[in-house]
Formats: C-alpha cells, structure tokens, sequence
C-alpha cells in the first residue's frame, strides 16, 4: 500500500502539471520518494531475509526430523532381524520332548503351551546348571594338569643344568687326564701288542 502511494507520488511529479512548478521543490519532492523508496526496498529485503530464515530454520526441522525417524526405521528393521535370528536360532533345547525326563512331558503338560515352556526352561536350568558344573570341574582339572606339568618342566630344566655340569666336569677331567698322561704313538695305539 505504501509501495502503492509511493510510485502514484513519482507518477504526479513526471505529470505535465507540476512542470510548472519550481525546479528545486520538484527535486526536493523526489529525493523524499527516492529516500521512501530505498527505505520500502531495505524493509523488503529484511522480510525476505527473514522469511528465508524461517524456511531455512523449518528446513532444518524438518530435516531433523526426518533424520529422527530414519534412524528408527533402521532401528526397527535391526530389531525385526535380530528377532528373526532369535526365531530361526535352532537350541538343543527346542528337542525338550525328546530330551526331557518322562514326568516333565506328560499329556497335561504337552496340552498346556505355558506349562510346556515352563517345564523347557526348568529343564534348561538344570542343564546349563550341570554342564557348567562340568565346566568348573573340567577347569580344576587343567589347572591341576598344568601345575603338574609345570613341576615335570622344573624338573627336566634341572636335570638339564646338571647335565651340563657334569659335561664340563668331564671335559675339564679329560684336559687333565690329557695333560698327565702323554698320547701314544700312532702305531702302537693302532696295531695290538703280540702275544
């Protein structure tokens, strides 16, 4: 509206009836508009900068959002495959028909889906509560093996030691036997003696 009253004032100044009027005060009218003008033009501007920001800033948002639910959507398929995995995953246990003693898959209990589930994961306790049993002793008994074998291992390393001693005690023995007594000859170490 103000744009709007602004180009009818340069309209009236261009207009053939103000021609006659005073040079100066038509100028001084038009730098007014001019002023006017460039005053709308700066206030247009700082709308448009700030309705870019608005947009930029509900882009953002926006983005943000989207972002958001990207990642739960992969969440989501993460999940649905991991519980697929879970589903697909094939445990001894699932056998707990066949594996089971007889009293914990009676008819009632095969009929009843909870109480079936209840009796497998008793039974899975029990299990996993023997084997790791099992386990713990198993691990007694490697460690009880490796102290023994550690023992063995001292042991050789010591006989080593005094073999070695004892090796150089007979090579100092025989440098002095050697010394002592003087080498035969050749012939006479080599031909026996007659009889």
């Amino acid at each position: 509206m103000a744009e709007d009253q602004a180009i009818k004032h340069f309209q009236e100044l261009v207009s053939s009836d103000l021609a006659i009027v005073d040079p100066t005060s038509i100028q001084i009218r038009a730098n007014a508009l001019v002023a006017r003008l460039k005053a709308l033009n700066r206030n247009a501007n700082a709308a448009t900068r700030a309705c870019k920001q608005s947009t930029t800033e509900a882009r953002h948002d926006m983005d943000q959002t989207h972002l958001g639910l990207q990642n739960l959507l992969y969440e989501k398929r993460h999940l649905e495959r991991e519980i697929d995995k879970c589903r697909q995953f094939a445990s001894i246990y699932q056998d707990f028909k066949t594996l089971a003693p007889p009293e914990a898959r009676s008819d009632d209990v095969l009929q009843s889906v909870h109480q079936l589930m209840l009796n497998r994961l008793s039974f899975e306790l029990v299990e996993r509560q023997r084997l790791d049993q099992k386990r713990k002793e198993l691990t007694a008994q490697k460690e009880e093996l490796l102290k023994h074998s550690k023992l063995k291992l001292a042991t050789v390393e010591s006989v080593k030691t005094q073999i070695e001693s004892l090796m150089k005690a007979a090579a100092d023995i025989q440098k002095k036997v050697d010394e002592l007594v003087p080498a035969l000859p050749p012939s006479a170490a080599t031909t026996p003696a007659p009889t």
